[in-house]
């Protein structure tokens, strides 16, 4: 449980970081647009003046002349045009170039720049003033959609990086569980072997005894155990097909080490119930699931597991009446190292969740919970 708040507060301050760095990026490239935009309006007001210059003074001299010129041709990027009162063009510059000799195209783009920016109206001693039409230039449009398309940058370099971060994580705590598993396999097989010798002296001793029948059944259920351990992490044969005979075997060994105070009831089809399956793994996810419905009823209750055929489809169900869980217990239910119980670890779904949907290519969820009133867990497996 610890765990899970530390992994979603770590998601928080991700998420929270990603989201400032963004802001800060966007913040600052609309300021460098806004700044820019304020810079070519300089440029075009001292270009106005110049033209406003040239017409007031009849005679200007060669210097001054030569300056205006200068002012006029050091615009290369700023769309301009300029329109006496009855709209006839009197000059333009850097507009598109499949317009330029169109005047009513020229005339037209003209209003539509007077929608950015008003028209600067220039006198002309004669009375036939003149305005001046001028927009953003090309850089500068260009520019202000720079800021969303850099956010939109870093927070799929986030998101990526995130997720391949997450994926090698992942990747790694898989390794660590396989090797996990196969230790506790090795560690389990040196005791076993000698188990399995001292069982063979007792069973020469008295054959018939009910307590030695008895070891000898816990001893394979030990070997069986040892065997999923050694299988976690390996791309297991499914070569058992009998999905009945792997469930009621399973039941069987059950039903007689669970508490007496429980109703335990098996529902198997009439006819037989053909899964291409490992009975070694499918039977540690029956046993996760039965042995989580008794710790959810506290050793007083009852278990139904049945089996039926849905489509293409074979549906196993293990349901209780037991305490059930809550909207974010069972979100968090399979995820690995989340446990609800003071000395659990956490493995248990999250190993039975890998069972059935890597190496079964099924599927395990909770089709079913409610507090106080017991939980389904339901497994779909494709049917031969």
């Amino acid at each position: 449980m610890r765990k899970s708040i530390f992994a979603r507060l770590n998601n928080w301050i991700i998420f929270i970081l990603m989201t400032i760095v963004v802001l800060t990026i966007v913040i600052a490239s609309t300021f460098l647009f806004n700044f820019l935009k304020k810079e070519e309006i300089k440029r075009v007001d001292i270009l106005v003046s110049a033209l406003k210059f040239q017409q007031e003074v009849e005679t200007p001299s060669l210097e001054v002349q030569a300056l205006l010129l200068q002012i006029y041709s050091s615009n290369t990027t700023i769309p301009m045009i300029i329109l006496d009162k009855n709209d006839q063009i009197m000059e333009h510059k850097n507009i598109p170039a499949d317009i330029g000799d169109d005047p009513s195209q020229i005339i037209a783009l003209a209003k539509k720049m007077e929608k950015s920016y008003p028209a600067i109206e220039i006198k002309v001693p004669n009375g036939n003033n003149q305005f001046v039409y001028y927009d953003n230039s090309e850089l500068l449009n260009n520019l202000q959609y720079s800021p969303y398309i850099l956010g939109v940058f870093i927070l799929s370099y986030f998101v990526f990086s995130f997720w391949f971060f997450r994926t090698i994580k992942k990747t790694d705590e898989g390794y660590l569980w396989a090797g996990l598993a196969k230790e506790t396999a090795h560690q389990i097989g040196t005791p076993l072997s000698s188990m399995i010798g001292w069982m063979e002296i007792l069973k020469l001793e008295d054959p018939d005894s009910e307590g030695v029948h008895e070891i000898e059944k816990d001893i394979e259920r030990l070997k069986t155990i040892s065997e999923r351990f050694s299988k976690i992490g390996s791309v297991p044969e499914l070569n058992d097909t009998d999905l009945n005979k792997t469930i009621e075997d399973n039941y069987n060994y059950l039903r007689t080490r669970i508490s007496k105070k429980i109703n335990f009831g098996l529902h198997l089809p009439t006819y037989t119930v053909t899964v291409p399956h490992n009975k070694i793994l499918m039977s540690w996810v029956i046993e996760n699931l039965i042995k989580n419905a008794v710790d959810a009823m506290r050793g007083e209750g009852a278990i139904s597991m049945s089996v039926t055929e849905r489509n293409k489809n074979i549906i196993i169900e293990v349901q209780d009446n037991g305490s059930g869980m809550t909207k974010q217990q069972a979100r968090n239910a399979f995820k690995p190292g989340y446990s609800t119980k003071k000395r659990g670890w956490g493995l248990g779904l999250s190993l039975a969740k890998r069972v059935i949907q890597e190496y079964h290519n099924g599927d395990i969820k909770i089709a079913q919970t409610e507090v106080g009133k017991g939980t389904t867990f339901r497994i779909m497996i494709k049917k031969a």
